[in-house]
């Protein structure tokens, strides 16, 4: 597959413009509901498939499929982690106004992250081919990990990132609004947005762990790898609004991944054995998560949204009124004294 220069230019500088319009849209702090969220889920999705589109029309329908597997296969993942999500949130009880600004930032970073990981695997694969083993063999060790441990739930709490933070980094012990950072008395201090977002941010690392292996099982293109995860994960911000209540529905999900992480790992360790076709590979990725999600939503039916409601982990508040006119926009403070009548 030989894609120019110029493709891989467009390709960033339509997700940029992409971002830069999601940023436009939800540049006031608002709680998002559960039609704007079904919206914008929609608008992600069909971004992805016209771009899956586009891949097949230009490069013929090898090249389309295995743009589609590794889609679905980052777009399934992403669902637990959004799940995440929602515990981190919950646990330190962000304020709903305020949750897309650390997502938007969250996904910012993890392009980034991804970007670098998936440009060191490629390099790895093409360099050393004996790689795809290790990558077929974490896959299937995961994906059993995964189900044998399906029924435990992540507790932030316990978190030794969050223990680093709060044990080298001064922090508020209030929200202000949507600012990661304030300046008190001379002093620069973290708020718990900033906790939260670091949290949001190393539990999407932890995933790309994962995820880009599997996609890696599906096709050896770093052009597919990459707009796959990126189109996958830009979605990933309206699906955490209309999914997040609804987690304690997908019961099977769990079991759904790892059946789907130890196949594409299988079909990893046997690929220099036995050729399994990307048609097939796709279809078989489509039917174990069709299954799991279908299970469960017969399972639970019945069941209607609830709120994940777990205990803080760290009680904080909200800025008061005159805390909030102490700090500029600039996120800087100055004593009251030194303020004019």
């Amino acid at each position: 597959m030989n894609v120019p220069l110029w493709a891989w230019l467009t390709v960033v500088g339509v997700i940029l413009v992409m971002l830069a319009v999601d940023l436009i849209a939800h540049r006031t702090a608002h709680v998002i509901g559960v039609r704007e969220a079904a919206g914008w889920s929609i608008f992600w999705v069909l971004s992805g498939v016209s771009f899956g589109g586009i891949v097949w029309w230009l490069y013929g329908a090898e090249f389309g499929q295995q743009y589609f597997a590794g889609f679905v296969i980052e777009k399934s993942l992403a669902v637990d982690n959004v799940f995440i999500w929602a515990i981190i949130f919950a646990a330190f009880a962000v304020p709903p106004q305020f949750q897309h600004r650390v997502l938007f930032l969250g996904v910012l970073g993890a392009l980034v992250f991804r970007g670098i990981f998936i440009a060191a695997g490629a390099a790895l694969i093409n360099n050393f081919s004996w790689v795809l083993y290790i990558f077929g063999a974490f896959l299937v060790f995961t994906g059993i990990r995964m189900l044998r441990h399906r029924n435990e739930h992540f507790n932030p709490e316990k978190s030794k990132v969050l223990k680093w933070f709060r044990g080298h980094v001064p922090m508020t012990d209030a929200f202000y609004g949507q600012r990661l950072v304030v300046r008190k008395a001379g002093v620069l201090l973290a708020t718990p947005l900033l906790a939260v977002l670091v949290m949001v941010e190393v539990t999407d690392i932890v995933f790309a762990v994962d995820s880009i292996p599997a996609i890696f099982a599906v096709t050896n293109e770093a052009f597919l790898v990459f707009t796959a995860n990126a189109f996958a994960i830009l979605g990933l911000r309206a699906m955490y609004f209309l999914l997040a209540d609804l987690m304690h529905r997908f019961i099977y999900l769990k079991i759904g991944l790892a059946v789907l992480l130890v196949w594409v790992g299988v079909k990893m360790l046997l690929l220099e054995v036995f050729y399994i076709p990307t048609t097939v590979s796709l279809a078989v990725i489509v039917v174990i998560l069709a299954v799991s999600i279908g299970a469960s939503l017969w399972s639970t039916r019945g069941q209607s949204r609830q709120m994940l409601q777990p205990t803080p982990a760290v009680s904080f508040r909200m800025a008061t009124a005159e805390e909030l006119a102490e700090v500029d926009k600039r996120g800087s403070a100055r004593p009251l004294s030194a303020r004019r009548p």
